[in-house]
């Protein structure tokens, strides 16, 4: 309805929207209550019968307009009911052919899905049966390999060869793979259940030679084996169980040889020792495990010796690796890389975990931090080791990789870092606290200041930052502990006059002289330190102004309170400017036997000169929204020529406007007479003059306009 009707335009003036009406939820009283807010029921009224007006001749307007179309409406109809009558007959014939069709169609297309469900479910039989076809083809495959292999190692022990083993293990584990797959896809049939003896049998025994052709291939450094082994492993996705067993057989027994704790205490150097040993691992017996994952040059190129003077020689170069164009051909570089086996990292998944283990089983004092200089140096020994195995990564993503490790994260969190921060935080504070609470000691020979204070709050800051103390991770405790070393030395120095004052008397009377040298150290101090105080003074003036202005700007909330209240005529001032002097009350009153009185007077003065220049700016605002409203009222009355001279007096007093203005004049003067009950002049305080010379005028046109 509301999208096809509108309503005639009203004039601008009027104090309603016509489109109030057409609203759906349009109620009389919340119409006439929302328009009194704006004005009053006399306008109200006159607008409504304005506009009844125009809806009258819009009316009688669409009437005339259409009329002819009115009159012709009933004849334009007659006839119409024998016309529908002779359609309805054909009609429903129609709809009787249309259902007939529909109900053919319908059968036909259950029909096809009845087809189609069966021929799922024979599809998903027919694949059931295909699996389980694999599973047992697989299985048979598997065994007569297994078979032939036996017979070939039974008739020819000599002519053993580990690479044909090895060609046959990855033989099994393509097609133990597939296995694995049908395997998975036929879960629950019956006949996979006869199977799975089977199945675990051939799990079990490639298990078993694969760590079996491992070991051997570690053994005897046969790269083939390995590469064949380790290729099978990656086959049927057991990588982590190929990493855990390098683990376990060939780095842990290392690890425990090398980690003994009693060595490592009893020697001066014993820990750095151990894990160069540990860091010696990687280079000497992890070499071949490198080259088949591709970390490292192949060994049928370079023998042992020749690889550590090339490796030297790389370093010294600043060389990463070298052109192989000139040592072999394209096609022997290609065939290198397809020897490489993807998918291990050794040193982060084998070695590490294994040297962690041993670290926290073997060494448990290692983490000990007792002795802080003992606990500093094995931290930064072990800081040292964990870079330099870092380095060893060979790549980024391998260094990544190792610090996400948990093992990695588990060493970090073994290094009790805050009780060690704990224990140099007290040995530091004890000691300058001693210093600050003595008298005024001599600085020792050799020092570069006077007194003992000071030289014990540059030793304490120096200490912080020391290659002795610091450490990476505690930066910011020892940057928090500077901060607070300062401002001890800070309160100290404000408590020296009176020290000096005291002790000067005793120093005289033991005939110590020299005091114009402690004198002049404590007046350095103290120069630099005063250069703080006008910073603040500043923070302070600015919190007791934000404070105050805080309630003075209720000022705003003043024209709100008399418009159309028809409240009485004010005689006080507000209470928002009583609340607005509670800061500088309680400064002046708490503080009077802490601060100096000159001070006082100061911030109170800085403080009230910036509330009340912002005070000044929202009464002027005020007083001229004021002012606007009246105007613009004023006209609109003379518009509509009414007889009524005050546009918002009620009851013949004095108009809503001059009691805002009557009131805004009186907090000003109730502010100005308490600030100078606080002891200041007004003349002192900014923008105060020109505050109070804006509610003065205000106030005389308030008084002398006629009610």
């Amino acid at each position: 309805m509301e999208g096809r009707m509108s309503l005639p335009r009203g004039p601008e003036n009027l104090c309603f929207d016509k489109d109030e009406f057409m609203k759906a939820d349009f109620d009389v009283d919340h119409f006439v209550s929302d328009c009194r807010k704006r004005v009053q029921l006399e306008e109200l009224r006159e607008d409504l019968e304005l506009y009844y007006k125009l809806l009258k001749t819009a009316m009688v307007e669409l009437i005339n307009k259409d009329y002819a179309d009115f009159v012709n409406l009933s004849t334009n109809l007659v006839g119409m009911d024998k016309a529908l009558n002779q359609l309805s007959v054909p009609l429903g014939q129609l709809r009787e052919e249309v259902m007939s069709l529909k109900s053919c169609v319908s059968e036909g297309i259950q029909a096809v899905d009845d087809r189609m469900t069966k021929q799922e479910d024979i599809r998903k039989k027919k694949m059931c049966v295909l699996r389980l076809i694999h599973v047992i083809q697989s299985v048979e495959k598997i065994e007569k390999i297994l078979h032939s292999q036996g017979t070939k190692e039974l008739s020819s022990l000599e002519g053993n060869s580990p690479l044909l083993t090895g060609q046959v293990l990855e033989r099994i584990a393509t097609e133990f793979n597939q296995l694995q797959f049908h395997a998975v896809q036929s879960k629950g049939m019956p006949l996979l259940d006869k199977v799975r003896p089977r199945i675990a049998g051939i799990t079990a025994m490639l298990q078993q030679s694969l760590e079996g052709l491992l070991l051997e291939g570690l053994q005897t450094s046969n790269v083939d084996i390995i590469r064949h082994c380790l290729r099978t492993y990656a086959t049927i996705d057991k990588t982590r169980d190929a990493e855990a067993l390098v683990g376990q057989v060939l780095v842990k027994p290392y690890v425990d040889e090398v980690m003994v704790e009693q060595y490592v205490q009893s020697h001066p150097n014993g820990l750095q020792a151990m894990y160069n040993r540990l860091l010696e691992f990687v280079p000497h017996h992890c070499r071949l495990l490198r080259e088949v994952t591709g970390g490292a040059i192949s060994s049928k190129i370079y023998n042992d010796k020749f690889l550590k003077h090339f490796e030297s020689y790389k370093k010294h170069c600043g060389f990463d690796r070298l052109d192989s164009d000139k040592e072999s051909s394209k096609e022997e570089q290609f065939n290198e890389k397809a020897d490489i086996v993807p998918g291990y990292d050794f040193l982060v998944n084998s070695v590490w975990p294994e040297i962690v283990r041993g670290l926290e089983e073997k060494l448990p004092s290692l983490f000990n931090p007792g002795n802080p200089d003992v606990f500093h140096e094995k931290y930064t020994t072990s800081m040292d080791f964990v870079r330099k195995f870092e380095r060893q990564c060979g790549s980024q993503a391998s260094v990544k990789r190792l610090r996400a490790h948990p093992s990695y994260h588990s060493f970090n969190n073994k290094w009790n870092l805050p009780v060690y921060f704990q224990i140099r935080f007290r040995e530091i504070a004890g000691a300058l606290e001693e210093a600050l609470s003595d008298t005024l000691e001599e600085a020792p020979d050799g020092s570069s200041f006077c007194l003992l204070a000071t030289h014990m709050v540059w030793t304490s800051l120096v200490k912080c930052w020391s290659d002795q103390m610091f450490l990476p991770l505690l930066a910011h405790r020892l940057w928090k502990l500077s901060l607070q070393i300062l401002a001890r030395y800070s309160v100290f120095i404000s408590e020296i006059p009176d020290i000096l004052d005291m002790i000067k008397p005793k120093l005289e009377m033991i005939g110590f002289k020299n005091i114009s040298c402690i004198a002049g150290a404590l007046e350095d101090s103290k120069t630099s330190l005063s250069a703080c105080v006008p910073t603040l003074n500043n923070r302070i003036i600015q919190d007791l102004s934000e404070s105050s202005f805080a309630y003075l700007k209720s000022a705003l909330e003043v024209p709100r309170l008399y418009r159309r209240t028809n409240k009485e005529v004010p005689t006080k001032a507000s209470p928002y400017v009583d609340s607005a002097l509670k800061p500088f009350y309680r400064l002046q009153n708490d503080y009077r036997d802490t601060l100096k009185q000159p001070m006082i007077h100061q911030w109170l003065e800085g403080a009230l000169s910036e509330s009340t220049q912002k005070y000044y700016e929202t009464v002027s605002d005020v007083l001229s929204s004021v002012k606007k409203m009246e105007e613009s009222l004023k006209r609109l009355k003379q518009a509509r020529r009414t007889a009524t001279s005050n546009p918002v007096g009620t009851n013949g007093g004095m108009s809503d406007d001059n009691k805002i203005r009557l009131q805004l004049a009186l907090d000003v003067e109730y502010f100005g007479e308490q600030i100078r009950k606080m002891g200041l002049e007004t003349s002192s305080i900014k923008s105060f003059s020109a505050l109070a010379e804006l509610v003065l005028t205000a106030k005389d046109q308030a008084t002398t306009e006629p009610s």
